[in-house]
């Protein structure tokens, strides 16, 4: 019964196409995908497309890529094709004009354990918070953000190295069959919704928010302690990637980003945080507030990512050197 609903699907980056795949794998009817216009992008500025869009294109989908959701031929579009449900996946803010055109409702995959982490990027910021469990919601799209009736829910743990990248893959796999288990339950009938209002007060939770990333949470502060800067540079793994300032002797700097480090717990003494500990060759340590973070994957402002040793090899360093 459930693969005789029609469906429209809005989505655009790589964590989309997973649950796009799904669907049409499994023989459902989408009627149409919706996803952002082509872009400019790299160092020639040529147009790009969203991976939906690819994927889409590549098994036949009708299309749409419209710069205003509002736009009234748009949502006519829509319209004329009569949904029962909209599936939104990593898109933005789906408008009242458009949620209210279906038969039953507009459904969101969000990448948390609502109502916790609402906002553009709960996988970064639950990582950055040093969570050990997150999780996958489905949800029912009402006037607020992220804050519709929950449908289901599923667990995640967070390993105690897991960057962003393998928490993303992870999510992306499992937020596939949770799609496909929401619309068979939605088919079915047998489920209840969960106000999320309710479930604050009720379990009297203690919320966080997963607001975009800033460049300011992208800058090391080596005052801060080694389990925070080693979540901080997990959480921004792989994009767009913690970022300090190496100084050297002279006081030139250039951008350094960080994209993999290991914390080491030790007592500092008077070691300044920011100053190197290396043997210009196979290590190079950095004084944090209490302790030291050992870099292992790093990046110099206009070169290619490389692990220590290659970039010892080919930059010389010594202990007159500071990150700032």
């Amino acid at each position: 019964m459930e693969k005789n609903l029609k469906l429209i699907y809005m989505g655009t980056p790589e964590f989309a196409v997973a649950p796009l795949k799904a669907l049409i794998t499994n023989g459902y009817r989408v009627e149409a995908v919706v996803t952002a216009p082509d872009k400019p992008a790299g160092r020639g500025q040529r147009m790009q497309s969203s991976p939906v869009k690819s994927y889409a294109q590549s098994v036949g989908l009708p299309l749409f890529q419209p710069y205003f959701l509002k736009d009234p031929q748009f949502i006519a579009q829509l319209e004329n094709l009569t949904p029962d449900i909209i599936l939104v996946v990593a898109f933005r803010l789906i408008p009242p004009e458009i949620w209210k055109l279906t038969r039953i409702g507009a459904i969101n995959l969000h990448a948390s354990l609502l109502p916790d982490y609402r906002g553009a990027a709960p996988i970064q910021r639950a990582i950055m918070n040093g969570e050990t469990i997150t999780g996958i919601t489905t949800f029912f799209i009402d006037e607020g953000i992220d804050k519709g009736k929950i449908i289901l829910q599923e667990v995640i743990p967070i390993g105690e190295t897991e960057t962003a990248g393998s928490l993303h893959f992870k999510m992306m796999q499992q937020g596939a069959e949770l799609v496909l288990k929401t619309l068979d339950t939605i088919a079915r009938g047998n489920y209840q919704l969960k106000d999320q209002g309710k479930l604050i007060c009720e379990k009297k939770l203690n919320l966080h928010y997963a607001p975009k990333i800033s460049k300011e949470d992208c800058k090391i502060i080596w005052h801060n302690s080694a389990k925070n800067i080693f979540n901080q540079i997990r959480a921004l793994n792989p994009h767009p990637g913690a970022d300090t300032l190496l100084m050297a002797p002279d006081q030139t700097a250039q951008i350094l980003k960080v994209y993999y480090a290991t914390p080491i717990f030790e007592p500092l003494g008077t070691i300044t945080p920011g100053s190197i500990n290396t043997d210009g060759k196979s290590f190079l340590q950095v004084a944090c507030g209490d302790g030291f973070i050992e870099l292992t994957e790093i990046q110099l402002s206009g070169k290619k990512r490389m692990d220590i040793a290659s970039f010892l090899r080919g930059f010389k360093l010594d202990n007159r050197w500071t990150l700032i």
